[in-house]
């Protein structure tokens, strides 16, 4: 059985700010609290093969795997998925990135599977996956709308 997220914040800054800042890969540490690194292994055409590393957790497991990632900027939509699935028997990623007044719209949509000896259950991975997007957007947009003023000159 699969399951699906989706989660969504609307940034007050311009769409190809938002784009730039969130598909630069070796600034991902500085942008998410939950990665201690990414290392860049691969770039072929628009896909970038990478390993994430997170930060230790509440038992002091490191988490790191490998993904792939392909943005499209026609379309300012991006493709992504876990090559070392680790845990799941899946995971598929789709970000996409829409004008909207009042800034960017960015939308996170992840479709997997938990293998049966994962330690938490599809349910229990999607509440995961959404406690911890809603913490990881708002921080994202903090961070990028922060960017945003400073970008901003001040009228005389």
């Amino acid at each position: 059985m699969a399951a699906h997220t989706e989660n969504e914040i609307t940034v007050n800054a311009p769409l190809d700010l938002v784009w730039d800042m969130t598909n630069d890969l070796e600034h991902w540490p500085q942008l998410f609290s939950e990665y201690a690194s990414v290392e860049v292994l691969e770039r072929k055409g628009r896909k970038t093969t990478f390993r994430l590393t997170m930060h230790p957790d509440e038992n002091g497991t490191v988490w790191s795997w490998v993904s792939e990632r392909e943005p499209v900027p026609e379309t300012r939509t991006v493709t992504a998925r876990r090559v070392e699935t680790g845990p799941f028997d899946f995971m598929e990623i789709f970000w996409s990135y829409h004008e909207v007044p009042g800034g960017t719209r960015m939308r996170w949509v992840q479709d997997f599977a938990m293998k049966p000896e994962a330690p938490v259950d599809d349910a229990g991975m999607t509440a995961r996956i959404n406690a911890n997007s809603a913490v990881q957007l708002e921080l994202i947009r903090d961070k990028i709308e922060q960017r945003a003023r400073e970008q901003v000159p001040v009228p005389n």
